[in-house]
């Protein structure tokens, strides 16, 4: 069963002196769809309750809850802040303030048009959260603060470096913020995949390409990657249905993000080697989840 939001979105608070130590009890009283709020019986729990046990990966103690509509204003919706990612084969162009929407082309004037383009898409996948978002109608509507030296993975097809604003910390409302944007990218993602399923791909240019099948595994391992490069160690459980994979894989993105935004995963890894930012940690599973969505959608009959 897809990510679906409920029809009057909301964003729920624990009343003052809620244990908020278990990161997973912050899932359901933030944004989480009706999906992730079910009890042992499978039953929906009514939005801004909690049953006394929830399924998923931690049984989430009942909890009374108030509740506040989720409404998030852009600093400037009118005008957005992009970075540009400079390869010596592929540019990219991204929102500084909107992770996922970010495309790629060949110059830097086509990576700029495509990102403009996709706006109105980009939209669509904020419409029920309550986020204000304006689509760009023109090319003044941007404006470009930071260029990057891309690397091997730009040229490959994937934005991989950070922004040096990556550094500056997360607070509580932009917390909230960012999950909400990563679950409405997971909800636009199993939409297609609901709607496309059982249906052949079209295959790419060369005769190329995967089926569906073969994005959701890709998407699937992906992410277990980018847990990697925060510093989360993920729970080998093998689970027989994507959904439930899907479910495992998206609850730890979201226990990740919140332990990177406190400072409670280390920066260095054990060799030495730099952790990602939970920023950019962000910006690219959303990235990678929008990408392919609008894969599946450009390639179906």
């Amino acid at each position: 069963m897809p990510y679906e939001w409920p029809e009057n979105i909301h964003i729920s608070e624990p009343l003052a002196g809620g244990d908020r130590t278990n990161h997973s009890k912050e899932l359901h009283h933030s944004v989480l769809p009706y999906r992730m709020l079910r009890d042992r019986e499978g039953r929906f729990a009514e939005w801004g309750t909690c049953p006394r046990k929830v399924s998923g990966t931690s049984q989430l103690e009942a909890i009374r809850m108030r509740k506040r509509e989720v409404v998030f204003l852009s600093k400037s919706p009118n005008k957005h802040d992009i970075y540009l990612e400079i390869g010596e084969k592929r540019f990219f162009a991204g929102a500084v303030e909107w992770p996922g929407w970010c495309r790629s082309g060949r110059y830097e004037e086509s990576a700029i048009q495509a990102l403009r383009d996709s706006g109105p898409r980009y939209s669509q996948i904020l419409q029920s959260t309550g986020l204000v978002f304006m689509a760009p109608e023109k090319e003044s509507s941007f404006n470009v603060v930071e260029r990057l030296d891309g690397n091997s993975t730009t040229d490959f097809g994937a934005p991989d470096v950070p922004l040096a604003r990556d550094k500056e910390p997360i607070d509580s409302d932009e917390l909230e913020r960012f999950k909400t944007l990563l679950i409405s990218c997971w909800v636009a993602f199993d939409k297609v995949v609901k709607m496309t399923d059982g249906v052949q791909l079209r295959m790419g240019p060369r005769g190329g390409g995967r089926d569906l099948k073969g994005i959701i595994d890709h998407v699937l391992v992906a992410d277990a990657s980018y847990l990697k490069r925060i510093g989360w160690k993920t729970q080998n459980i093998e689970e027989d249905r994507v959904e439930n994979r899907l479910d495992r894989i998206r609850s730890e993105i979201l226990d990740a993000f919140v332990s990177a935004a406190h400072n409670e995963l280390p920066v260095i890894g054990p060799r030495g080697g730099k952790r990602w930012a939970p920023r950019f940690f962000v910006r690219r599973v959303a990235w990678h989840v929008i990408d392919h969505a609008w894969e599946i959608e450009d390639r179906s009959p």
